[in-house]
């Protein structure tokens, strides 16, 4: 069968192929091969700049005009190039190296034909490879999930001030229980989703480049006089990631592990409010906006499923499965060297891509939200024995003996209404402030600082 979004075997590439191809030019084997082309040129470009290897002149602005119009213009027929050539040597760092000599013996520049030797100079191929996966993952976090991330948080913000005021039965223990706003419950998730974010934001993403071991042996062998220590650090930081000095073979990745950890917390965390928004719509408190043309169920036509949290508490389950074994597997690696995170860093797209969907599926369902504030306000008004806790909290600063009994006995278990609560004031002795404290007490105002709460995450 031909590949396509009917016949691909991952529906990240099949039938969700729409919603996370923004990931594809940082992820897709396209993806890898033109880090790698990216990072060749950069070292190239780096060791001549350091006019400190006599063999290797300065580049001009011709050989700087051409290697830059090389990355420029680098797209998937060129990739395909690369692919062939790995076909004959079945080794696709190699495969890039052969792929740049070609295009500098047809260059007709005289100083790149002359120096194809100092393509791939001093290098493993993991000194490509881990500088190539490091700018994969800082591109794809900076310029695709980090701005939907915040897309969502700043989409549950919007709930959050709209609704700060909106009184809310809680439920702990899926029991009635002291009431909150609704736009406090949406500030909650707001404020975890925000730390995991900034966390994420400030994994330092590390590289390498020290050769077979990493001792720079090869290096220090050929040009002694040379700070390779330095220089590896100067190329390095100007890919923008931060140098890693102690190295095997492969840079160790234990930075991969805590970014794929903060996407996965973050992940925990939506799933934990995709279920809950799951849960209110269930009773009532949110109804949903048809969409005109989608189908409920095939048999039921009143319904309006809430399948967009759905999906994405499935997809971010996958995604978590796949950060967790990315995480737990990455950082080991037998001695100096092994070959098992070659194919799994393969899959590293595939959980941020799955992360991606489920990210858009949830902020497709808050685009479909209606506030049911009737529902509300009948829960709330359902449920006065929710005030036995401010009532004996009440009673105990004003010396009444075993105040939790008392209310234990007058509401355990049973409904308390309004009369009720009148009928025990007449009983007890306190103070007449204190009688008309409790008087205007009601389930709808027993809300507490939840109010100011959402204002001040909303200030920070």
């Amino acid at each position: 069968m031909t590949l396509s979004t009917l016949t691909a075997i991952n529906p990240i590439d099949g039938r969700y192929g729409d919603k996370t191809a923004e990931l594809r030019p940082y992820f897709s084997e396209f993806g890898l091969i033109y880090y790698r082309v990216y990072v060749e040129i950069r070292w190239f470009q780096f060791l001549a700049s350091q006019q400190k290897i006599k063999e290797l002149p300065a580049l001009g602005d011709e050989e700087n005009n051409f290697l830059e119009k090389l990355i420029v213009d680098f797209d998937e027929t060129e990739a395909a190039i690369v692919k062939s050539n790995e076909a004959t040597t079945n080794h696709d760092v190699k495969a890039v190296e052969y792929y740049l000599k070609s295009k500098f013996v047809g260059s007709g520049i005289s100083s790149l034909q002359k120096n194809i030797e100092f393509i791939h100079f001093a290098c493993t191929s993991e000194d490509i490879n881990n500088l190539s996966h490091a700018l994969m993952l800082k591109d794809g976090r900076d310029n695709v999930l980090r701005p939907l991330m915040d897309e969502l948080n700043q989409k549950l913000a919007e709930f959050a001030r709209d609704y700060a005021n909106l009184p809310m039965l809680s439920r702990t223990h899926g029991q009635t229980a002291t009431p909150t706003t609704l736009g406090k419950e949406f500030a909650n998730v707001v404020a975890r989703l925000r730390r995991q974010v900034k966390q994420l934001g400030a994994v330092q993403i590390m590289g390498k480049i020290n050769g077979a071991v990493g001792n720079l042996n090869a290096h220090q062998v050929t040009y002694p006089d040379l700070d390779w220590l330095a220089m590896s650090e100067q190329f390095v930081s100007s890919l923008g990631i931060i140098w890693n000095p102690y190295t095997t073979q492969i840079e160790p990745h234990d930075y991969m592990a805590e970014m794929f950890q903060a996407m996965s917390r973050f992940n925990t965390i939506l799933i934990d409010f995709n279920r809950d928004i799951w849960s209110y719509i269930s009773i009532g408190y949110f109804k949903q906006r048809k969409v005109e043309g989608e189908t409920g169920s095939s048999t039921m036509p009143h319904k309006v499923n809430p399948i967009d949290f759905e999906n994405s508490e499935g997809n971010l389950g996958i995604a978590n499965a796949i950060f967790g074994h990315l995480s737990e597997k990455l950082p080991i690696s037998r001695w100096q060297r092994d070959l098992t995170d070659s194919t799994v860093l393969r899959n590293m797209g595939t959980g941020l891509a799955y992360s991606l969907l489920s990210y858009k599926s949830t902020l497709k369902g808050l685009g479909k939200l209606e506030i049911n504030p009737t529902a509300l306000a009948e829960d709330l008004n359902r449920s006065w024995e929710i005030l036995a806790e401010p009532i004996q909290t009440i009673m105990r600063r004003h010396g009444v003996e075993e105040p939790y009994e008392k209310l234990k006995e007058l509401t355990r278990g049973q409904s308390l209404k309004q009369e009720s609560i009148e009928q025990m004031l007449e009983t007890l002795d306190i103070p007449e402030s204190a009688r008309t404290l409790i008087r205007e007490l009601t389930p709808m105002n027993y809300t507490g600082l939840a109010s100011e709460l959402v204002e001040k995450l909303l200030d920070e």
